[in-house]
């Protein structure tokens, strides 16, 4: 994933659940891909592929995993997903003000649009005056430029044509890993700003849609758009003005075309792969064992990012408020849900290492954080963190202090004599998930506990967790990355992914009684002042508390953190993979060398 990707996935986890953990992401199609490479055989060019057709063309309004924006678009800094440290982009330098509430950014000379108009600072002020922070423009950037408790915005201003001054109200340290946004170009969509459709909208709503021809789509970044042809693939084409070279004054990228197939079946993903007509394929667990022995034949090599930035859980819903008088979780399971010797002991009934062995064939590590492994604050076990290792013995013991007990067919019941039983939803179609939920559901009738475990629709499931909260418990995945603030939309308690206990979203029905815990009030007081210190070892104690809270008090049981594995073609010289930047995050620096 590059940082462009990343940037898009902070604002819109909600819509990547499914597909950060389907091991599907970049799989390749059915389309008769070994045609097409046959025609263009003299052409330098990558073959992969994307799950479903894009949604737009606009970056601004894009909501959707399955886009070209990390090809086409870059911003003003970029983070190595191998360093983890910040890089010059679009700007070559970046000054801080003493009082860490200035940031000058200054361009790299002569940059240039992918139709050979020059990129300057007025572009950037545009892009985040005019669309960003423009109320009438529905873009998820503008949440991740929100400052500080009371959510308040940077100002932008010109200084000059290659230099730009962000003001921000508050010392704010994840400002600089925000930067990365795309920079888009005023030339080309500043008419659409200023003119307002039939119903007195901007056009900008309606601008660069999937039916837009190419060449009108101007872009900054590596690739441009070269063709779409709905169902079938999206064809990107080098841009001859993009701005870097390598040390022998050669423009890059390299690649000259990149072709995504559209496909939305992991098994045909897989055989095309095998069949040498595609470049690439992400390798899901039940696949590894297949490809591994046929490296040498097949010539190309599996590469192993280590623990992927994901995460999966299981949650329960924990809103204590009311709809319309009727409480939204069974009072009687919602006390069993709020119980946190519950949550314990549900944790601790979850058997993560068969787990590991059986659905995920030895690939990953047990998962006890919400913060990344790679990230420089995560807290290890060893350091101090709880981890909830399989112990059913322990889980009875946390049930029966609690006052749960035993009826003579050992189920297990409240004090009240109502029998343990809870629904767990997850989405339909996710082999690894459903499989996933299956051993939960026979790992916790173990300690007596009836699980009905059912896979639904996706659409049917995502409005049951975000509108209508009419769930019990669930088995989700989330994306993650290095810098913990990229969460504080799930940790801050009036957060859009805040599931576990989900405040109404604009435009839903109001809910009343709706109750904070101490323990969830004093992990968004954190994530506000991790966010506020410019002191590292101070950030790091911050987090840390964070991770034990989330730990201690559970409001996500974490399972399985799974290796990230892609097999590349071994004609593509470069690839520096990573779990965190995917297998082409240095596109402009891949070669192919037959």
């Amino acid at each position: 994933m590059t940082f462009t990707e990343k940037i898009l996935s902070y604002t819109k986890r909600f819509f990547l659940l499914i597909s950060l953990l389907s091991f599907t992401a970049l799989t390749i199609t059915a389309c008769n891909p070994t045609k097409l490479k046959t025609s263009a055989a003299q052409v330098p060019q990558l073959v992969t592929s994307i799950l479903s057709d894009p949604k737009t063309f606009n970056y601004a309004l894009n909501s959707d995993a399955n886009n070209i924006f990390g090809y086409t678009y870059e911003g003003l800094l970029n983070q190595n997903p191998i360093t983890g440290k910040l890089e010059p982009n679009l700007a070559e330098s970046w000054e801080i003000s003493e009082d860490k509430l200035k940031i000058t950014f200054t361009l790299r000379n002569n940059l240039k649009w992918s139709d050979g108009q020059p990129l300057t600072s007025d572009d950037v002020v545009f892009t985040y005056n005019d669309i960003y922070l423009n109320e009438a423009i529905p873009t998820d950037v503008r949440d991740i430029l929100r400052i500080g408790k009371d959510g308040k915005f940077p100002s932008i201003k010109k200084i000059d044509k290659r230099r730009v001054e962000f003001s921000i109200p508050e010392p704010f340290r994840p400002f600089l890993q925000n930067s990365g946004v795309p920079i888009l170009p005023a030339h080309a969509l500043r008419e659409s700003l200023q003119t307002k459709d039939q119903d007195g909208k901007p056009k900008f709503l309606t601008t660069w849609g999937i039916d837009t021809p190419p060449e009108q789509i101007i872009v900054n970044g590596p690739f441009k758009l070269e063709r779409y042809d709905t169902s079938q693939r999206v064809i990107l084409r080098r841009n001859p003005y993009y701005w870097r070279k390598d040390a022998q004054g050669k423009l890059q990228p390299y690649i000259e075309r990149i072709v995504w197939q559209i496909v939305e079946s992991t098994d045909t993903s897989l055989l095309q792969f095998r069949s040498s007509g595609l470049d690439a394929v992400g390798v899901a667990p039940d696949y590894f064992s297949l490809l591994k022995v046929q490296e040498k034949q097949g010539d190309f090599q599996i590469y192993n990012g280590g623990p992927s930035t994901s995460t999966s859980f299981v949650l329960f819903n924990l809103n204590q408020g009311k709809r319309n008088g009727k409480l939204l979780i069974d009072p009687i399971k919602s006390r069993w849900f709020n119980n946190v010797d519950f949550r314990q002991a549900v944790a601790y009934a979850i058997d993560r290492r068969t787990m590991i062995n059986n659905t995920f064939r030895g690939l990953g590590k047990p998962q006890n954080s919400p913060i990344s492994v790679q990230s420089p604050y995560y807290l290890s076990p060893e350091a101090g963190l709880k981890v909830y290792n399989y112990n059913p013995e322990k889980s009875k013991e946390l049930l029966l202090r609690s006052g749960f007990k035993y009826n003579a067919q050992n189920q297990l019941e409240d004090a009240q004599g109502n029998h343990v039983r809870f629904a767990l939803l997850t989405n339909a179609g996710n082999k690894i998930r459903e499989a996933m939920g299956s051993q939960i559901k026979q790992d916790l009738s173990k300690v007596g506990i009836q699980v009905d475990f059912t896979p639904l629709a996706w659409n049917t499931f995502i409005d049951k967790l975000s509108n209508t909260l009419d769930w019990e418990a669930s088995l989700l995945g989330l994306t993650g990355g290095l810098e913990p603030n990229d969460g504080a939309n799930v940790w801050s308690t009036e957060g859009g992914l805040h599931m576990f206990n989900q405040k109404p979203q604009p435009g839903q029905k109001p809910i009343e009684g709706w109750k904070v815990s101490p323990w969830e009030a004093k992990i968004h007081e954190f994530y506000i002042q991790g966010a506020q210190e410019l002191d590292e070892a101070k950030v790091t104690e911050i987090y840390a508390e964070v991770q034990r809270l989330t730990q201690e008090n559970l409001p996500f049981i974490y399972l399985v953190n799974p290796y990230s594995l892609y097999a590349i073609r071994n004609r593509f010289q470069g690839i520096r993979f990573s779990a965190l930047g995917g297998p082409f995050w240095n596109i402009h620096e891949i070669k192919i060398t037959k």
